[in-house]
């Protein structure tokens, strides 16, 4: 009877369970097969990636491009994975490789930005990157951003530190910055990106175009120095032309300098006669730069410093030589 109810009892398992089950085998790994719907484009979803890059897809929920994923209503070539590399199925029929995918490391630099493009192109604050000297330099979006390994709580940065990425290329730069009047980049007041936009930025409105690279503009119209140092702005009813036409950086080193104040000189009057020596000027008061006047001694320590009578140097709505 035993007998009877345990040769039943084995054959109606064996017809249910697997051969791998019943001989206590490991279960076996199916192969993985692409699974797009008929009348595709050769899209598999990014729950198959999920097969062969586990490591990438573990951290991937907190990566920005995963709302792509989250948002459940965007096309397939959108969506994922296959949103940045395109459609898997041939790189899952052949197990992999990278001529099956769009590997970005097989990429130009040109591919790289295309590739980001078509989903980045709609935002305002990269619709310079074509001209950018970045692009122009051959600087890639991935030679900055790190997609799938980012060390950064934000924009991808392949560096945890936003300077850090800037200065592996600009190190004339970072050694400004060690200067003893600089501002406060290293010490994490302030960001490269408060000033700069590596992405681009539009013609220049001031310095006749000459101005430093990739610098963003304030209000729109201005200066990124004038972000922060909001008491230069203006308007003046007697401007200062080398602060509204040239630029604070005709007399300031906006990262850093051994002179007290950014200034270019270390003394004051040095600075002011670059501009103020009669050159190229149709007289003291014509509409030239004026000059200093004969009872400006400039050998004399009391005239060598400007500033101690031109207080308003940056602008000033009382007095038309900045006096105070």
């Amino acid at each position: 009877m035993f007998h009877r109810f345990m040769q039943s009892l084995y054959s109606s398992v064996s017809a249910a369970a697997p051969l791998w089950y019943l001989l206590g085998l490991p279960p076996a790994v199916p192969a993985l097969r692409a699974t797009a719907a008929p009348g595709s484009t050769g899209f598999v979803g990014s729950e198959t990636c999920r097969t062969c890059h586990p490591n990438i897809w573990l951290t991937f929920p907190r990566n920005p491009h995963f709302k792509s994923i989250a948002a459940g209503n965007l096309p397939p070539k959108k969506v994922g994975c296959e949103g940045c590399h395109g459609p898997g199925q041939a790189h899952v029929e052949a197990h992999g490789g990278k001529a099956t995918i769009q590997a970005f490391s097989t990429m130009t630099p040109r591919q790289v930005i295309d590739r980001c493009l078509a989903c980045h192109s709609q935002d305002v604050s990269r619709a310079n990157i074509r001209r950018s000297v970045h692009t122009l330099a051959d600087v890639a979006c991935t030679s900055c951003h790190s997609i799938h390994k980012s060390p950064a709580p934000k924009f991808l940065l392949a560096k945890q530190q936003e300077r850090d990425v800037c200065y592996g290329c600009h190190a004339p730069v970072r050694a400004q910055f060690s200067s003893p009047f600089k501002h406060r980049v290293n010490e994490g007041f302030m960001k490269c990106t408060d000033c700069h936009n590596p992405h681009g930025t539009p013609a220049p409105n001031w310095r006749m175009g000459s101005r430093p690279r990739m610098v963003s503009q304030a209000m729109e119209t201005e200066e990124a120095c004038l972000k922060c140092h909001s008491d230069k702005r203006g308007p003046f009813v007697y401007e200062h032309a080398s602060v509204r036409a040239d630029g604070c950086e005709t007399c300031h080193n906006p990262h850093g300098s051994t002179n007290a104040k950014l200034l270019r000189r270390p003394v004051v009057f040095t600075l002011c006669l670059e501009c103020h020596n009669g050159r190229g000027t149709f007289g003291r008061q014509g509409n030239g730069i004026p000059m200093q006047s004969p009872s400006h001694n400039m050998t004399d320590p009391s005239y060598q410093n400007c500033t101690t009578c031109h207080v308003r140097i940056h602008g000033s709505n009382a007095d038309p030589t900045f006096l105070r």
